[in-house]
């Protein structure tokens, strides 16, 4: 994760995953349900996206139009990210040549799902933990929406499967909770946090 002698982020390297959470027209200013600030994030996470990752992820929800979460079906959230149309598309100007895999959830109408590596039940699983293990990946980056939400969630299930979890929280915004409350939360099960100028600092030539 860090050097043990300096303290500092160890080097993207191709045993290490970006994983992009949900950047997609619907949660954007003027979207659906729309997360301040996370049009500004897309500059910083296509920066990103060209370290030497072993792999780039993108998450999108994809619902039914029936979905359980949604307010007209006696959910928390109104209706967004309807799968197939422009709210679910990701966000324009998103280099979506760097994301080498698309990864959709939420499809199942009975059951949200936050995280992108399975439902809220945990009942069922997208894949991503088998695919980042075929690719040799050992530690994940996770940026994205929204970091209350998403980001919290699928930060918690890649540390619960193993592997080394950095949150980027410079290239996360969140829709409701505090910031600081949420990173302290994730620090206390094990999972780190770090500003994104750091990594692409170590990549400056």
């Amino acid at each position: 994760m860090a050097d043990a002698r300096t303290g500092r982020m160890n080097p993207v390297t191709c045993t290490d995953a970006l994983l992009v959470i949900d950047m997609q027209v619907d949660f954007l200013p003027g979207g659906a349900l729309a997360v301040a600030g996370a049009d500004g994030l897309v500059p910083l996470i296509n920066r990103l996206s060209h370290l030497p990752f072993g792999v780039v992820v993108a998450s999108q929800d994809w619902h039914p139009a029936d979905h359980v979460s949604f307010e007209t079906c006696g959910g928390p959230w109104p209706v967004h990210c309807v799968a197939g149309t422009r709210g679910a598309a990701l966000a324009p100007g998103l280099d979506q040549a760097a994301m080498g895999v698309l990864l959709r959830k939420g499809l199942d109408p009975d059951t949200d799902s936050y995280s992108a590596f399975a439902d809220n039940a945990h009942q069922y699983r997208t894949g991503l933990e088998g695919l980042l293990r075929e690719r040799g990946i050992s530690r994940v980056f996770v940026a994205g929406v929204a970091l209350d939400y998403c980001v919290a969630h699928t930060a918690r299930d890649a540390r619960q499967a193993g592997f080394g979890t950095v949150v980027l929280h410079d290239a996360c915004r969140a829709v409701a909770q505090d910031t600081q409350a949420v990173l302290a939360a994730l620090d206390a099960q094990g999972i780190n946090h770090a500003a994104s100028v750091e990594l692409l600092a170590q990549h400056t030539t």
